[in-house]
């Protein structure tokens, strides 16, 4: 038959139990010395980084006050309809079609250069018909073109309202025949 085992000396047991809680204390001891470390680089990390952080905005509250406001946006005015002229190449009468756009940054100057909006459109009739057509033919021609439109209209802005106002005049299409 099956032999009957004897039982424990409870010393045996409570040396078990006291292992265990050993082991435990172990645990929480490791877990707390981790937690401890990760919030101690966490403070460090915050610490310094407010450190630095905090400089710089003193020095950009200081360049803020010596340099002008950031540029607006772009605002861009289609003059409409496109411009048409004519011009003599070797004997021959030829004609120029060209969609201008003003690129400005403030909506109230563009809007008191609408007012001189004929003489602007004068001027740029008279611009473009004295162009050669051999020199419009490349695209340096074209620019070079572009450039004295954005001068002709500038001045004439400068001259009426004040101020340059437009920033650009671009060419949004430009056909030779």
């Amino acid at each position: 038959m099956a032999k009957k085992q004897a039982p424990t000396p409870p010393a045996a047991e409570g040396g078990e139990k006291t292992g265990g809680k050993g082991k435990l204390k172990l645990i929480i001891l490791i877990v707390v010395i981790l937690l401890l470390a990760v919030g101690g680089s966490v403070g460090a990390t915050l610490f310094f980084l407010k450190g630095k952080s905090a400089e710089p905005e003193k020095t950009a509250e200081e360049s803020s006050e010596s340099v002008p406001a950031v540029k607006q946006p772009a605002i861009y005015e289609t003059i409409a309809p496109a411009f048409i002229a004519n011009y003599n190449y070797q004997g021959r009468q030829r004609y120029m079609q060209v969609s201008v756009a003003l690129m400005a940054r403030d909506q109230a100057e563009l809007d008191a250069l609408k007012v001189h909006m004929p003489l602007v459109r004068n001027r740029l009739v008279m611009l473009f018909s004295g162009q050669d057509f051999a020199a419009l033919m490349t695209p340096v021609g074209k620019e070079l073109l572009r450039s004295q439109a954005t001068t002709v209209v500038q001045e004439l802005a400068q001259k009426e309202t004040g101020k340059t106002v437009v920033e650009q005049v671009l060419f949004t299409n430009i056909v030779l025949q």
